[in-house]
């Protein structure tokens, strides 16, 4: 690997099934991957939900490239809503070589650069009515050595690096139900998603870097880094990701400090994204924002209404792209794209790795 190869990857998903791409709100020359989010798995096949308007998206996003010639561009397949027929999809081995086939003819014809993999979750139950079953472990595994095999076809015919890539969960049971010191060979990146830490009982932060003191919790990315190398994935590979959307909470009326007290109901729970949040909502209409220093992780509290808002900023995101250098790890990735319109963090991303 050449030294320029060093510098951190900045993966940013976006998102097609909101609609058409407007492609002057991306900052490509801050990036140097694009995940589209989401392609489906449909009759054991990867399969364009809209063709039509996937199709324009990717020549949009393609039309990137004349601003930053080094761009990679992926289709992710999956996801929280689209994860159910992963399991039957790569149950048997010319059902994978098939799936792989149709994923990789995705990309052949809309000349993208990779596949990235978001099976939410093999061998463990992800969204209500999914598929799963305990052969995930290894055909979650047999799934990339199809896969790759197919891109290496590519690579021939194109000339060019096709890449693999998958996003995973950022908690110990994730590699409890797959083989990833054994499926990283097949990987170019692992992006960890390291947000949705939180529980339904008492507020904890959705994206900590480290565990709090407050408020005490299995989950946080440095634990998960930690998992992820100690089960055989190479630093190199791992990419940390940033979460660019909030997580809402409604307290008890008795709460006092946000964190750590009890949840009434969740309130909106996903939220409007950070841009909202800087320019509404941060120390205004009664919301604090308070650091919590062990975790590397802030939160928003309203006294009055008693809402409790966890989210990274960008004091978290320096906090974390120091991680990502200070460790060797791959880059950092983030959920996205336009949950931070005006590019707040994306801005300290790009100064963190300068």
């Amino acid at each position: 690997m050449k030294t320029a190869d060093k510098k951190p990857v900045v993966i940013g998903y976006v998102t097609g099934y909101s609609g058409l791409i407007n492609t002057d709100d991306i900052a490509a020359e801050k990036l140097t991957h694009i995940n589209y989010a989401f392609v489906n798995v449909k009759n054991n096949q990867a399969y364009l939900d809209n063709e039509i308007r996937d199709t324009e998206n990717f020549k949009r996003l393609n039309t990137l490239k004349l601003k930053n010639p080094n761009l990679q561009l992926l289709i992710s397949i999956g996801g929280w809503s689209w994860s159910e027929n992963f399991s039957n999809a790569v149950l048997t081995d010319s059902l994978r070589k098939g799936f792989a086939k149709s994923a990789v003819d995705i990309i052949r014809k809309h000349n993208l650069d990779g596949v990235d993999i978001d099976w939410e979750y093999p061998s463990m139950q992800g969204e209500e009515g999914n598929v799963y079953r305990p052969e995930d472990k290894e055909n979650f595994t047999l799934m990339f050595e199809s896969i790759r095999k197919e891109l290496d076809v590519l690579e021939k015919e194109t000339g060019k690096k096709k890449l693999l890539t998958t996003a995973t969960g950022g908690f110990s049971s994730f590699l409890t139900n797959t083989e990833m010191g054994k499926a990283q060979k097949y990987l170019d990146y692992i992006n960890l998603m390291t947000y949705d830490y939180y529980s339904w009982k008492q507020a904890g932060h959705h994206t900590n870097l480290y565990s709090s003191k407050t408020y005490l919790s299995d989950n946080s990315a440095d634990k998960a880094i930690i998992a992820y190398i100690k089960a055989g994935v190479p630093s190199s590979k791992i990419v940390m990701g940033i979460a660019f959307y909030e997580r809402n909470l409604k307290l008890n009326s008795n709460a006092q400090k946000g964190l750590g007290d009890t949840i009434l109901s969740s309130a909106n729970n996903y939220g409007k994204g950070y841009t909202f949040l800087k320019d509404s909502l941060i120390n205004k209409k009664g919301f604090i924002e308070y650091k919590d220093k062990d975790a590397k992780a802030p939160f928003l509290f309203n006294a009055q209404t008693k809402q409790y808002i966890s989210y990274d900023n960008e004091w978290s995101v320096a906090n974390k792209c120091k991680y990502v250098l200070k460790n060797k790890l791959g880059g950092v990735m983030f959920w996205e794209y336009s949950s931070d319109k005006k590019g707040y963090l994306l801005d300290q991303i790009t100064k963190s790795f300068k």
